[in-house]
């Protein structure tokens, strides 16, 4: 799953048959109680459910850990985003959407838990032991931006909706939905198709909740430039197509008060600013033109920021620490490729790349190298043979996968560090022989049909072509033909959902709790299904099968196993060339904003952030006092021209009578005197 993971301890009440009268349960204790002996299965109510284990916060908690629940309301923050946009839906796979900043779901997630979801829209959550469904509650103060309630009706047409209209992430992440239905006046229940699947209630939790209201009249398929009717903290207040959008906070936002709420959005006002690319943006940070910036480019972080600004403080440059999985960034192959379709290609030319070489000499030696679908985590292949649990899980599927996967666990590929990976690139070309590839005439083609071996790697960020020309460089001396293509964000969008590459560098992020996302990853249904995130193009019945182990996983021991088998396979497939990772933020924002004292593990969040008075205080009258030192050297630069041009006419003018005295005496007559 994409976000945080953790099971509740709950009361149990009553039989799911009886939903009416499911309104009489008692709340809910913090410490578990014993489980009725007539009740099977037994039914437990929250104001929480989490993945594994009990939540972190009671019903009765005041708010988060990681906010400030006093964070004054006030200012704006103007952000930079690359690229355009032309819509304000991102819910379907068309467009390049913005945001509004308005959209919400039944619940929503803690920053400081594996896994553990709280109502929102929902008050409450009433569900089985084995999970075959759940009811969500309504709040009734629940409203959108118009005034009027949010609905049982709102929720079910929006599952719909989504599944039929939205993007195809949401048929596979709804697709164990087998029904939804009004229960009550506020409650809706969803019934699954599997019982066991943990992670189904709290994924239906996150669902965007839309106005039936508002779609039916409008056709939700294609992009618009009408901010749709939302229910969230913000909304769109004016924008200016492909150039910037500007949010302003709801002041009568119906759920300002709720704990989870609490010390979360701050900012009166939120502007984002649209470029081109990302040297525009670090100058337009730079001259104040934006507030904030989370800064990608490791080269930019080492030298483009040696400015006086940050010297003196008043533009702060950070590196905040966090410990979140990374998940894998990596250049992806598309195995639908036929070039592509042995393994052996794939780790040959996962070879041409130069790590060790890449990351002093471009990266200034800030990265790590991935070794993992879930990097930075627990729940990735630890060194060594598989044991205990991860090889209990492995051993039904020894001979369906490769000998190495029971070896030691995968070593991305190293070299001295000197640009010419010889000994690596002599592997390569053992493996391409082997699969069935020789050079020719310094040209590598098939042994068979002398087809010769090209591909192209696709890009629409000019950063990484400095990354990719180098392995380039290593697979033209295998003589292989690589062409780096660069085109525009829209261009690229469109082939990625259509799967039009060879090669692109992308990834996938994972969370503490990785479970029904996995299926859109790398399962063979999503391979097929054009705008899944299987960019890979993996199909593997043993992927598939691991696939629903994980998300099967009674307890955080056994998700953990799970994972680091499903790590292994993935590994051992070469799907990937594995890039690298940060585990911090680069934070660079002029010093007007503050903070909580506490970061999660996940890392700080500009929703917990406030613009501070104070702060702005000083910083615009250090702008003033520039300005008046400015102001002062023009002048006296004035002045001085001023004196300069005095002089300048004063000396011509002595010149010129110097001149005319030397031309008197000239015309003298001979022996005359000067009176």
């Amino acid at each position: 799953m994409r976000f945080p993971a953790a099971l509740i301890s709950l009361i149990l009440l009553l039989a799911p048959q009886a939903a009416s009268a499911q309104n009489e349960m008692p709340a809910v204790p913090l410490t578990p109680v014993e489980v009725a002996e007539d009740v099977d299965p037994p039914v437990y109510r929250s104001h929480a459910i989490a993945m594994h284990g009990t939540p972190k916060y009671g019903p009765d908690f005041a708010h988060f850990d990681y906010v400030n629940p006093d964070a004054p309301k006030g200012g704006q923050i103007t952000q930079a985003v690359q690229g355009t946009f032309d819509s304000f839906n991102g819910l379907i796979p068309k467009g390049n959407p913005a945001s509004t900043g308005s959209i919400e779901s039944l619940l929503i997630g803690s920053a400081d838990e594996p896994f553990t979801m709280y109502g929102l829209l929902a008050e409450e959550i009433i569900w089985p032991e084995d999970r075959s469904w759940v009811t969500f509650t309504l709040r009734p103060e629940a409203r959108w931006h118009d005034g009027r309630p949010v609905t049982p009706e709102d929720v079910i047409f929006s599952l719909n909706l989504l599944k039929e209209e939205g993007r195809p992430f949401y048929r596979f992440y709804y697709g164990s939905i087998e029904k939804a239905e009004q229960t009550g006046e506020r409650q809706v229940k969803f019934t699954f198709t599997e019982a066991g699947n943990r992670e189904l209630p709290l994924i239906v939790g996150q669902m965007p909740i839309l106005p039936k209201h508002y779609w039916e009249g409008r056709d939700f398929s294609e992009p618009t430039l009408e901010s749709p009717l939302g229910s969230g903290p913000y909304r769109v207040k004016s924008f200016d197509p492909g150039r910037n959008v500007v949010l302003e906070r709801v002041e009568d936002y119906w759920g300002r008060d709720l704990a989870v709420r609490r010390g979360t959005d701050n900012f009166d006002s939120m502007r984002f600013e649209y470029f081109r690319d990302d040297n525009a943006i670090r100058q337009a940070l730079k001259a104040g033109v934006i507030d904030y910036r989370e800064e990608n480019q490791a080269k930019a972080w080492a030298v483009d920021y040696d400015i006086p600004a940050i010297r003196e403080g008043w533009l702060v440059k950070e590196t905040v620490e966090h410990e979140r999985p990374a998940g894998m960034q990596a250049f992806i192959f598309n195995t639908r490729r036929d070039i592509f379709a042995d393994p052996r290609v794939r780790q040959a030319i996962g070879l041409a790349f130069d790590f060790e070489w890449t990351n002093p000499a471009l990266f200034f030696g800030q990265y790590e190298r991935n070794e993992s679908f879930f990097e930075n985590s627990e729940l990735g292949a630890r060194e060594g043979p598989p044991q205990g649990q991860v090889l209990e899980v492995l051993e039904p599927y020894r001979g369906r996968v490769p000998d190495s996967v029971f070896g030691d666990v995968y070593d991305a590929p190293t070299t001295d560090g000197e640009g010419w990976p010889r000994e690596n690139l002599l592997q390569a070309l053992e493996l391409l022989k082997a699969a069935g590839w020789e050079i020719r005439d310094q040209t590598l083609v098939d042994a068979e049909t002398g087809r010769p071996f090209r591909f192209e790697i696709l890009l629409f960020t000019p950063t990484f072509e400095r990354i990719v020309l180098p392995m380039v460089r290593n697979l033209k001396r295998l003589g292989i033909d690589v062409r780096v293509r660069l085109v525009d964000q829209s261009t690229y969008i469109n082939r990625l959902r259509s799967y039009d590459f060879d090669m692109i560098s992308g990834g996938w992020g994972q969370s503490d709790s990785p479970g029904n996302e996995q299926r859109e990853y790398w399962s063979t249904a999503a391979a097929g299904h054009e705008g899944s995130r299987n960019y890979a193009g993996i199909e593997d019945p043993v992927v598939d099968e691991l696939i629903e182990l994980v998300i099967q996983a009674p307890d955080r021991e056994s998700l953990i196993a799970r994972t680091r088998a499903l790590d292994r396979v993935l590994l051992s497939g070469y799907y990937v060339i594995p890039a690298w990772h940060l585990s911090a933020d680069r934070l660079i924002y002029w010093n007007k904003f503050s903070r909580p004292e506490v970061t999660p593990k996940n890392g700080t969040d500009l929703s917990y952030w406030w613009y501070d008075a104070e702060k702005a205080a000083l910083l615009e009258r250090r702008e003033i006092r520039e300005e008046i030192v400015e102001g002062a050297q023009e002048d006296s630069a004035g002045d001085e021209g001023v004196s300069n041009r005095t002089l300048g006419i004063a000396a011509a003018l002595l010149l010129l009578a110097a001149l005319g005295i030397w031309a008197a005496l000239r015309k003298r007559p001979e022996g005359a005197r000067m009176p």
